[in-house]
C-alpha cells in the first residue's frame, strides 16, 4: 500500500483529500501546517506528498518544497493551490514540485496525478543499481564500490547501506532502521545500530572523501555527499 502525506490547513479540504486517497488504496497521514508537515517529512519515507501552496505559520508550501530539495529529498510532490496564474505554476515547478493542480479540483483528476507520481517513485525505489557520489551498489550482485575500489560488506552491512542509499538525503531514524533493516517492530534497547553504522563508516568513509554517512544529533542518520544539517557526529 503506497503511503501519502497530505499537508493542508483547511479542515474540509484535508478531510476530503484523506477520504479520497484512502478509498483509492493509499495509507494517508495528514498535517495542518508547515512546521508539523516538515517534521513528518523527515521522520518517514513517503511515496508521494500532496502539498498545499498556502499554509499558515512560518513556512509555506514553497518553503517546504525548497527545504526538501535542498536536503536531497526527491519524494514526488503535487502542489495543490488556489493560485492559478501561469507565474505561480512556474514558480511551484521551479521550486521542485513534480506536478501542480489548482483548486477547486476534481478528485478523479487528483487521484490520477497522484497515482502517476507514486508509480514513478516506485520504479525509482525498485532500482537495482544505486549511486551516491562515487559510491555504487548493485543489488543483484551485492557488489559495492567506491572510487572504483571494491568494498566487502557483510550481509547486514549491505542491507543497511542499501537502505541508507535508497533514502539518500533523508534523515533515517532508529525506528526506520530497526523496521527496515532488522525487521524489528519494537526497540530492543541495544546499541546494534550504532555498532553497524560504525563498521559501515570504517569501510565506506575511512579511506575516502567526502564522508557520506552522517549523524544528525537527536534524529538519526543521513547518507549524503552534501548534508545540510549542520555538524555531524562521526
Amino acid at each position: 500500500m503506497p503511503n501519502c502525506l497530505v499537508i493542508e490547513d483547511d479542515t474540509e479540504t484535508r478531510d476530503y483529500l484523506c477520504s479520497g486517497l484512502r478509498a483509492a488504496g493509499y495509507a494517508v497521514q495528514a498535517e495542518a501546517n508547515g512546521e508539523s508537515g516538515n517534521r513528518r517529512l523527515q521522520e518517514t519515507r513517503w511515496d508521494v506528498v500532496v502539498l498545499d501552496r498556502m499554509l499558515p505559520g512560518q513556512v509555506d508550501g514553497i518553503g517546504i518544497l525548497e527545504q526538501m530539495r535542498a536536503r536531497g529529498d526527491g519524494t514526488p510532490v503535487l502542489i495543490l493551490s488556489a493560485l492559478n496564474s501561469v507565474d505561480e505554476r512556474v514558480r511551484g515547478l521551479r521550486a521542485g514540485s513534480d506536478d501542480y493542480l489548482t483548486k477547486p479540483f476534481v478528485m478523479s483528476e487528483l487521484l490520477a496525478r497522484v497515482e502517476n507520481l507514486s508509480r514513478r517513485n516506485t520504479w525509482s525505489r525498485d532500482a537495482t543499481t544505486l549511486q551516491v557520489a562515487d559510491l555504487q551498489l548493485d543489488v543483484r550482485t551485492m557488489r559495492v564500490t567506491r572510487q572504483g575500489a571494491t568494498i566487502t560488506l557483510q550481509p547486514r552491512e549491505f542491507r543497511l547501506l542499501e537502505y541508507l542509499m535508497r533514502h539518500e538525503g533523508q534523515i533515517v531514524t532508529r525506528t526506520m532502521l530497526l523496521e527496515g533493516v532488522w525487521e524489528y517492530h519494537f526497540d530492543p534497547q541495544t546499541n546494534v545500530i550504532d555498532v553497524q553504522i560504525s563498521r559501515l563508516r570504517s569501510k565506506i568513509d575511512k579511506d575516502f572523501s567526502p564522508a557520506l554517512i552522517h549523524t544528525v544529533r537527536g534524529a538519526g542518520y543521513v547518507l549524503s555527499a552534501a548534508p545540510t544539517y549542520g555538524p555531524s557526529a562521526r
